[in-house]
């Protein structure tokens, strides 16, 4: 199944939610942190089902990454990082570690 292209990383974030990624995930001394539970994933429980790239058309400070990431216990989370010069090198390093598994 393929999924939606979106315009805007809001639209892709609201999109994801009412798609089942609902888990608020945050990237926290190396592992994903499921903010609710507290409990971490490395990346070997992990995987990638979406991704989505915004260049920011006026403002390259714009330019996102949304993940929409599922935990191997089954929740389902988004997570958001810059790219480019802006991109949080050490999640960078942490999601290409991170099986992807995408159905375009």
């Amino acid at each position: 199944m393929s999924h939606p292209e979106y315009m805007t990383m809001t639209e892709a974030l609201k999109g994801l939610r009412s798609r089942g990624y609902t888990t608020n995930l945050a990237f926290l001394h190396h592992a994903f942190c499921a903010v609710e539970s507290g409990k971490t994933f490395k990346p070997e429980e992990l995987t990638i089902r979406e991704h989505h790239r915004f260049e920011g058309v006026s403002d390259p400070d714009d330019e996102s990454v949304v993940y929409a990431i599922e935990t191997h216990d089954g929740l389902r989370g988004t997570i958001v990082d810059a790219y480019g010069i802006y991109a949080n090198s050490e999640l960078e390093a942490f999601l290409e570690k991170v099986d992807m598994r995408e159905e375009r």
